[in-house]
């Protein structure tokens, strides 16, 4: 069957994903494949990723930091479009200032405010770090008027850390598991199915083989996710929602 990289599925299209496949095998009579013990055993490990990601969603606490994480990305990317409009400057030293902190801004990487929750804190703190302790980039900053925007880029961080860890502390007193292990496991349910089915198949000896059909819609399923990470375009700044809580 065809493969797909199944870590870089969003937690909400991982999940959907595995529903999915869950749901065309059983439009395919999984016991008269022989392939529904490996099927229950999926099914179970992705309805208690399911049951988790419900809880984590509806966290109070994951809807602040929503709010919070959308305005620190705003105050990031006003920032980037700000300096990549002087970037194109017609004075030569407005120009040149920009292009200074755009350069400092690429040495964090393409999308500042795409990056998963932790990532962002610290990267956003590295920044601040560097544009109060390097002169070329503190004097770039007074020349273009940044610091209320900074200033905000600041508070909106320093907010998201601090309701990060206490969401991440009522998270963790509510339940011990957390996605990441539990997609984990879910992936061992996966592989073992998609490989039974795989082995079945090829220990058929007088064709057609029955898994044909299931394995042809499951290659469909999985196209059609694939076009997805495709398209997903690298250089645009994406929202980030509680689909990405240990992304």
């Amino acid at each position: 069957m065809n493969a797909i990289d199944l870590f870089k599925l969003r937690n909400a299209e991982y999940l959907q994903y595995m529903k999915d496949f869950i749901g065309i095998i059983n439009l395919n009579d999984p016991a008269q494949l022989a392939i529904d013990a490996k099927l229950n055993a999926f099914v179970s490990k992705t309805d208690e990723l399911e049951s988790l990601y419900k809880k984590a969603l509806a966290s109070e606490k994951t809807q602040v930091l929503l709010a919070i994480d959308e305005r620190r990305d705003d105050a990031v990317n006003g920032i980037y479009y700000f300096l990549l409009g002087y970037s194109y400057h017609f004075d030569p030293m407005r120009k040149q200032n920009a292009q200074i902190l755009l350069e400092n801004m690429a040495l964090y990487g393409s999308g500042i405010a795409r990056l998963n929750y932790q990532a962002e804190t610290a990267t956003i703190n590295n920044l601040l770090r560097d544009w109060e302790n390097k002169p070329e980039l503190a004097d770039a900053i007074i020349l273009f008027d940044l610091s209320s925007w900074v200033n905000e880029m600041k508070a909106a961080n320093d907010e998201f850390n601090t309701q990060y860890l206490l969401r991440t502390q009522e998270y963790g007193d509510a339940n011990p598991e957390t996605i990441k292990l539990k997609r984990e496991e879910v992936n061992v349910a996966y592989y073992a199915l998609r490989d039974r089915i795989d082995a079945l198949h090829l220990l058929v000896e007088t064709p057609p083989s029955p898994y044909v059909t299931v394995i042809n819609q499951l290659n469909a399923l999985t196209n059609q996710y694939n076009v997805l990470l495709v398209n997903r375009k690298p250089d645009l700044p994406e929202p980030e929602g509680p689909e990405d809580l240990t992304k």
